[in-house]
């Protein structure tokens, strides 16, 4: 047995199979998370009983899919998920996409469909994940905090990867996916806005170029403030979107200074000038 079969018996055997090691194209390890599929209506009452859109990949609905376990580190201009890492910062979105698929194969930026499908499963199952939200510890749950990894001022700024306890991640176990919640800010693929109007990836198609991104028409940041804590999400059928669903993507509909503790008190911030991309996670 070799160093590469050795580590990922051990990662899979430990995790109970939910966790691998897959190598990328000059055989360096990452660490990932496997999905398994679930439908719509598993995570939102009333929706369709068909796959989430994160597991429709060019037309075809796959079984599972692979997210990396942890925030990445970037080791010559390719992406890995690993623990305890200062995770990478200052990055714009072309390049943590280009660091991705250098990686070769399926490797990709993590797409707003599967960042969607991931939060609105937490949220079904009663998990949303807790995090580095309040410099170093999170903010509801004192007593939480993670392994400093860079200071911010005199306080902590970032943690390492995966450092914090099992509630920081999807599934409040530390079999899961960590810090989707605060630490560092994360680029999604998938979703951007045109002077508020969405432009959407088709399903999961990843490797799609923007230029064949759907234009929906809609402006969904129409009647809402920025700034302002979500009430609710977007539901029903998406303008020439082929059959897809807002209720999977997990879009901001409506907003008040109030929130609502369904939603966590999350905020949503946007600039609906030019053409804008999503930042995911934050602090």
């Amino acid at each position: 047995m070799n160093n590469f079969d050795a580590l990922k018996l051990a990662v899979e055997s430990m995790s109970g199979g939910k966790n691998t090691v897959v190598l990328d194209n000059i055989g360096m390890p990452s660490i990932v998370y496997r999905v398994q599929r679930f439908n719509l209506s598993d995570i939102e009452a009333g929706a369709p009983n068909r796959p989430h859109d994160m597991f429709i990949v060019n037309g075809e609905v796959v079984d599972a899919i692979g997210i990396s376990k942890f925030q990445n580190i970037v080791v010559n201009d390719r992406a890995y998920s690993l623990p305890l890492k200062d995770p990478r910062v200052s990055i714009n979105f072309e390049q943590a996409k280009a660091a991705c698929a250098a990686k070769g194969g399926t490797w990709h930026l993590m797409t707003t469909a599967e960042w969607a499908g991931l939060a609105l499963w937490s949220k079904k199952n009663g998990t949303m994940p807790h995090g580095n939200n309040d410099y170093g510890g999170d903010i509801t749950h004192k007593h939480e905090r993670g392994i400093e990894t860079h200071k911010d001022g005199d306080r902590t700024g970032r943690v390492a990867t995966g450092s914090g306890p099992a509630t920081w991640s999807h599934d409040h176990t530390n079999e899961g996916i960590f810090d989707l919640n605060g630490n560092v800010w994360e680029w999604t693929n998938g979703l951007k806005i045109v002077d508020g109007i969405a432009h959407i990836m088709q399903n999961n198609n990843y490797n799609d170029p923007e230029s064949q991104w759907i234009n929906t028409g809609v402006d969904i940041t129409a009647g809402m403030t920025s700034g302002q804590r979500i009430t609710a999400t977007r539901k029903g059928s998406i303008p020439n979107a082929n059959d897809m669903l807002w209720d999977g993507l997990a879009i901001p509909e409506t907003l008040s200074s109030s929130g609502s503790e369904e939603f966590g008190q999350d905020y949503y911030a946007f600039n609906r000038e030019g053409e804008r991309l999503p930042l995911r996670g934050g602090r």
